[in-house]
């Protein structure tokens, strides 16, 4: 047997030792060392070495293997994103073991690449460290920060931004925000003036051009937020308790969550077992907007939902969140966002259609007017939900209408009398 062979065989058998500790099942396993043993032989065949693979060697071996199904089949796969999904997630655990990382870092062979990029990483230090941002919101000034810098996938580099001129931003922005609403159009515009301020500020161009970007205008209050009504959140509670199984479970100990406290979803996927002191009825909140913590009680109810799901539907795993993924590799929710898929597919099966946003936020909402139209005093909601001030809070206050209708005054009949 050749070295090579060896190797191959070597890192085939580091795979599996990887799939059953990640607790893969056996179908899944076979699946992703097949397909693993089958790209290192095309990469025998081309005398690539593992070390060596980049992005285009996938590439190559993907379109050899949709030939072979086509020929096979004499069809293409019936959904293209999951045959592919289904060829390179292997692989990629493959090359991870292998390399250490994967994808590997973009090349910065280029000056101007190699400048952009080390202008990123200083302006990310620069929002938290001066800006005191908090990590998602550096991560969307970063994100627009480096698409505008690689525009059309060529990057500015140091001359091209000091002869920046007006006309260059006008272009990016008509390409980023022509199918956008006005609340995205906003966003990304205060981004962008941001990241322009600070190459000005920076010395990095010659004149501050950030003042003649315009943001779209967007009234205080202007909307209404979305919202739950205490019918719609009874049903969907009792539909997703009569769901068992293990997603089920931990489906609805987040819906508990969400729905007798308001707290953001990013704080729910954040929660970690430690969080939680049963002796003490109690839970820590680590506010994701604020930075600051909030001391909760666990209310019977939402205690009862989280040892249910503890003992009955969390998988076994050392990750310190509560609630993971349904599948393996069984990890804790990315961020906030990982929720809005598993609470919008409980509103539908519930038969609950509101209007407006569907996902956890509006949770939040309908715990706030609840516990308005129970007399609750701004400042005691403001806390409970981790607003830094009373204005944040008052947002709400638009939604409890029957309190509006009892200060309403009377219209005086303007007719005149015969």
């Amino acid at each position: 047997m050749s070295d090579l062979q060896t190797k191959h065989d070597t890192l085939l058998d580091k795979l599996k030792q990887h799939l059953v500790a990640e607790r893969y099942c056996v179908h899944i396993r076979n699946r992703y060392l097949a397909v693993a043993a089958n790209f290192l032989r095309f990469l025998d065949r081309r005398r690539i070495c593992v070390d060596a693979t980049q992005p285009s060697h996938i590439s190559a071996y993907l379109q050899c293997e949709l030939r072979r199904f086509r020929h096979r089949h004499g069809h293409s796969p019936l959904s293209a994103r999951g045959w592919r999904a289904s060829h390179t997630t292997g692989i990629h655990q493959l090359l991870r073991l292998a390399i250490g990382k994967w994808p590997p870092d973009p090349p910065t062979s280029s000056v101007n690449a190699k400048f952009d990029r080390a202008l990123c990483m200083e302006y990310g230090q620069w929002l938290r460290e001066w800006r005191g941002l908090a990590t998602e919101t550096v991560d969307g000034h970063l994100a627009e920060a480096q698409r505008f810098l690689c525009q059309h996938g060529r990057c500015k580099g140091a001359d091209t931004l000091m002869h920046m001129t007006i006309t260059d931003i006008d272009v990016y922005l008509q390409s980023r925000v022509s199918s956008l609403r006005r609340v995205s159009r906003k966003d990304i515009a205060l981004r962008l003036r941001s990241f322009v301020r600070y190459l000005y500020d920076t010395g990095r161009t010659g004149h501050d051009l950030s003042q003649f970007i315009i943001v779209p205008r967007i009234y205080a209050r202007e909307s209404i937020p979305s919202t739950l009504r205490p019918a719609d959140i009874s049903a969907v509670l009792r539909f997703t308790r009569e769901d068992r199984s293990p997603t089920g479970l931990r489906d609805y100990a987040i819906l508990m969550m969400l729905s007798k406290y308001g707290i953001r979803a990013g704080e729910i996927a954040r929660l970690r077992l430690e969080d939680i002191d049963w002796r003490a009825d109690r839970f820590c909140i680590r506010h994701t907007k604020t930075g600051s913590q909030s001391i909760l009680p666990l209310l019977p109810s939402v205690g009862e939902a989280l040892l249910d799901y503890l003992r009955r539907g969390r998988p076994i795993t050392n990750v310190r969140e509560i609630f993971v993924r349904a599948r393996a590799p069984y990890r804790g929710f990315r961020n906030g966002s990982s929720l809005y898929t598993p609470v919008r597919r409980r509103l539908e099966s519930a038969g609950v259609h509101p209007t407006g946003k569907r996902g956890p936020h509006a949770f939040r909402h309908a715990r706030a007017v609840s516990l308005l139209r129970a007399d609750v005093s701004v400042k005691t909601i403001g806390d409970l939900l981790g607003h830094r001030s009373a204005e944040s809070t008052g947002a709400y206050l638009k939604l409890a209408t029957e309190h509006l209708r009892a200060v309403a005054l009377e219209v005086p009949n303007m007719e005149k009398q015969p």
